[in-house]
């Protein structure tokens, strides 16, 4: 099996991990999931995570080929845009994008000048896709449950999960978000758990339970499938899609989720600038 080196770096106040893979032998690159430092506060946006990733992909000559989105984040802002201009490379992300689109263009009231296509993307990765790292094989896996448009990047031995699947004593993401399902999840993740047992899994979060050290982004499939606190196997669809309706009844509304998504429906750029030059972030009142 073709094995790709990967760098993972974590982003603290959003609890995200990006990551860089690279096929050693011809040193082509893909970048997932790296995040733009966003201040609520204040709304000022900044460098420095994305600067670092950067930093790391030229000292080691890399060539960027991708800068691939697991979906559109509800907890961070996207940097592929100011990654792109830095370093090059095709910015993806799943086709399902438009679904992701037709919905918050409508709740953000965006107008009939934000388009509804995933043209803001350079390129839309369908179901099964094939495509090459350099000279490792990758495929696009569609793995929606979480959200419409979540796909895993299966690289090699390495599989990009985005929120898919946590660490196993973690378990799985919410599935209440617009064109969320937990059945839907279930079966998407019954599709991971079918890659072979060594397949090292690249996560996009941790929040380190309480009782395990420090914060991990790598597991395996193996692992996955005997130890996931909410998915294991053993576990039927039924038993797992009550489990995740109780729990996500309980969940807060992540703290940038308002924020994140109208950037990240625009494959991270901010919103136009109005007429006296500042941009501006919508927050809905009263409407989720």
């Amino acid at each position: 099996m073709q094995r790709p080196e990967v760098k993972s770096f974590f982003h603290e106040p959003s609890n995200t991990f990006s990551h860089v893979a690279w096929d050693p032998a011809t040193m082509k690159a893909a970048v997932f999931d790296v995040v733009l430092d966003y201040d609520a506060a204040s709304g000022c946006t900044g460098h420095a995570s994305a600067d670092a990733v950067i930093a790391f992909v030229q000292a080691q000559r890399l060539d960027v080929e991708w800068l691939i989105e697991t979906h559109a984040h509800a907890d961070h802002l996207s940097a592929a845009p100011y990654v792109r201009e830095r370093l090059g490379g095709r910015l993806a992300i799943g086709e399902h994008i438009r679904e992701v689109q037709a919905t918050f263009a409508t709740l953000f009231n965006a107008g009939a000048g934000f388009a509804r296509d995933g043209s803001q993307f350079d390129h839309l990765f369908a179901d099964g896709e094939r495509y090459l790292l350099g000279g490792i094989e990758a495929q696009a896996l569609h793995t929606p449950g979480h959200t419409p448009a979540c796909m895993v990047h299966v690289i090699g031995d390495a599989a990009f999960v985005g929120d898919t699947l946590f660490m196993p004593d973690y378990g799985t993401a919410r599935c209440d978000f617009p064109g969320g399902d937990a059945a839907t999840l279930y079966r998407s993740i019954r599709r991971i758990f079918a890659l072979p047992d060594a397949t090292r899994l690249f996560l996009c979060h941790d929040y380190q339970v309480p009782g395990r050290d420090g914060f991990v982004c790598e597991t395996t499939v193996a692992a996955q499938r005997t130890g996931n606190v909410h998915v294991r196997d053993g576990i039927d669809e039924a038993a797992f899609v009550a489990m995740r309706r109780a729990r996500d009844a309980t969940l807060k509304v992540p703290q940038l989720l308002l924020p994140a998504v109208q950037v990240n429906m625009r494959a991270g750029h901010l919103p136009p600038a109005e007429d006296n030059g500042v941009r501006y972030l919508k927050i809905p009142l009263d409407a989720i």
